[in-house]
């Protein structure tokens, strides 16, 4: 027999698993994908056997966690996609990716690393990427991006971007809006 029924979940189970997502949503937010999978059953308040139960790959729990950060995503490109003007909508997905990525340190883990077990995941963010670059050619049409832009320059940014240390979430973010700023100005034409 391949296909399985789903599992309803007991209330208590059901509450366990809440429990573990929104534990995990916190720490990766804060401090990124590194945190251990037992300090994350420690926060959620439940034994790692219950949260293996739940998650057996930490792939499998950051998918589960990135899935709506993934749609904001989705939603950021899809507005910047539908501006009349291409360089603006360009500049609106830079603004809100870098603002979603400051929020959440984690995501930009969970956005640029590849884990192929996970496809969901690695699915998404191939669409993501596509759509900007559809977005990109359109915006070079017009002059005002960088004729010599590439793709690889937006994960650059990404990956500089993850390297924002600030005290505080208010101060992330104000360093965020600064380098958005700095980078559109660098792919300007």
């Amino acid at each position: 027999m391949t296909g399985r029924s789903p599992q309803i979940l007991r209330s208590d189970a059901l509450d366990n698993r809440e429990r573990i997502l929104d534990a995990a949503r916190a720490l990766f937010a804060a401090e990124g994908l590194d945190v251990p999978m037992r300090e994350i059953a420690r926060r959620a308040g439940v034994g790692p056997a219950t949260l293996y139960r739940r998650f057996p790959t930490k792939q499998m729990l950051v998918t589960e966690v990135f899935t709506d950060e993934m749609r904001a995503c989705h939603a950021i490109v899809d507005e910047g996609r539908a501006e009349p003007d291409p360089w603006r909508g360009f500049r609106l997905v830079i603004e809100k990716i870098c603002e979603l990525h400051a929020r959440n340190r984690g995501f930009t883990d969970a956005f640029m690393s590849a884990h192929p077990k996970e496809v969901d995941l690695a699915a998404s963010r191939e669409q993501t990427l596509n759509a900007i670059a559809e977005l990109a050619r359109r915006a070079k049409k017009t002059g005002h991006l960088r004729a010599d832009f590439v793709l690889d320059d937006l994960i650059l940014m990404l990956m500089a971007h993850r390297g924002i240390r600030a005290t505080s979430a208010a101060a992330r973010l104000t360093a965020s809006r600064r380098f958005a700023a700095l980078m559109i100005q660098a792919f300007q034409a």
